[in-house]
């Protein structure tokens, strides 16, 4: 079931989305507080986002530029702003659809079932991660830059995988521990320690030094 998450302020319209997504096949939540908007965003891990602009302490096209430094969820902007120079903006932010209130419901649920079809096609279809400095080889579970191509195990592979995914987020041990668990690969504490620095060594091979940077005390991100 996809996971659709719903960030809108006006609590009325938001629950009336969110019922009546949830009646329509999907699993659809919302955000009902906005201190800590962008990582919780990213945290709920959803397959489709609808997004206003106008929300309380920050700007919903800002919020789209910071995910799409680390994500290219499907995201449909609704809001109020009937305005050609914010649907510019949105799409050039990276917005995949620009909707203004009010709204047809049937013509956003049609959307919404393009987007996720097209997003599922992508996945089938992409076998390989472009990460800027280097390529996920997804197929083959390699590490390439254009010099030098490098197998990793099956482990490291998830690692760095879940890295990537997260780009530019503090990503803690414990949460790649459970997504190594997820997928049936059982690694202790100590086993992951051993995991990194072999992955870190195999990446500075490729020259590619000090990609995966330690947080004390949090965890690991990707740079």
């Amino acid at each position: 079931m996809k996971k659709i998450l719903i960030v809108e302020d006006d609590e009325k319209l938001r629950n009336e989305l969110e019922i009546f997504l949830n009646k329509n096949g999907y699993n659809a939540s919302s955000l009902k507080e906005f201190n800590n908007t962008i990582n919780d965003i990213l945290n709920q891990k959803a397959d489709l986002i609808l997004l206003d602009i106008n929300l309380p302490n920050i700007d919903g096209e800002y919020i789209l530029k910071e995910i799409r430094k680390v994500s290219t969820v499907p995201v449909i902007i609704i809001t109020s702003r009937d305005n050609e120079i914010h649907e510019l903006l949105s799409i050039s932010y990276g917005a995949d659809h620009y909707i203004t209130k009010p709204f047809n419901i049937q013509i956003l649920m049609a959307r919404i079932v393009t987007l996720l079809k097209r997003a599922s096609n992508t996945e089938v279809m992409q076998d390989k991660i472009n990460c800027n400095q280097f390529i996920l080889n997804i197929s083959k579970n390699t590490l390439e830059t254009d010099e030098k191509t490098i197998e990793l195990t099956k482990n490291e592979f998830r690692i760095l995988k879940y890295l990537v995914q997260n780009r530019g987020k503090i990503v803690s041990r414990e949460e790649i521990m459970e997504t190594l668990w997820e997928d049936e690969s059982f690694i202790d504490d100590n086993t992951l320690t051993v995991n990194i620095t072999r992955l870190r060594n195999k990446m500075e091979e490729l020259g590619l030094k000090e990609l995966i940077e330690t947080k004390r005390g949090q965890g690991y991100m990707l740079k």
